[in-house]
């Protein structure tokens, strides 16, 4: 996993062709998932479960578009090699726990959230056998800006804004305003 956090393309070809990388991709996911909720100021499991669902969203979407709408002739992959590699892409999320603290956290949140969407442009690339960067990176960024929506509206349906843990809330005239 710290070979991943690195970003080496020959580590993620490896993952592809593992077959039992499966599970432990998928407690890599969890094990991010829990560090987001643990991150975050006030609401664990909601925290847990908005990473959960939209780490499984992203990755259904990257497999969608990747596969269906914007393939390449030798684009050949199914489900089973696309997720280990999207799975250990999550590894730079480990240090979302870093988010509990005070200012630096929403700072910190998204220098990994970008970390994670490079991570997840290259395991895109090795996964889906493209010949282009660029392809991955669309595919990557369409279904990462779909996942951020996801995590946004999960956060708006809430009765308080800091719920999820934001050091930052809103008052009630709708301004940003610190929470701790």
């Amino acid at each position: 996993m710290q070979r991943l956090q690195t970003l080496p393309l020959p580590t993620y070809e490896e993952v592809e062709k593992d077959a039992s990388a499966t599970g432990q991709a998928l407690a890599v996911v969890i094990l991010s998932s829990i560090a987001a909720g643990l991150g975050q100021r006030h609401g664990f499991v909601i925290a847990l479960i908005a990473a959960l669902l939209g780490w499984f969203a992203w990755a259904f979407l990257i497999y969608f578009i990747g596969t269906k709408l914007l393939f390449e002739p030798q684009t050949h992959a199914d489900v089973g090699q696309l997720l280990p590699t999207t799975g250990f892409s999550a590894a730079p999320g480990l240090l979302r726990v870093l988010g509990i603290i005070p200012l630096l956290g929403p700072v910190t949140m998204l220098f990994i959230a970008l970390w994670t969407l490079v991570a997840m442009i290259i395991a895109v690339r090795q996964a889906l056998d493209y010949t282009s960067t660029w392809r991955a990176i669309g595919v990557s960024v369409i279904g990462w800006i779909v996942y951020m929506a996801h995590h946004r509206s999960a956060r708006l349906q809430l009765p308080a804004d800091d719920l999820i843990g934001s050091t930052l809330g809103r008052n009630q005239r709708g301004t940003v305003q610190p929470t701790f």
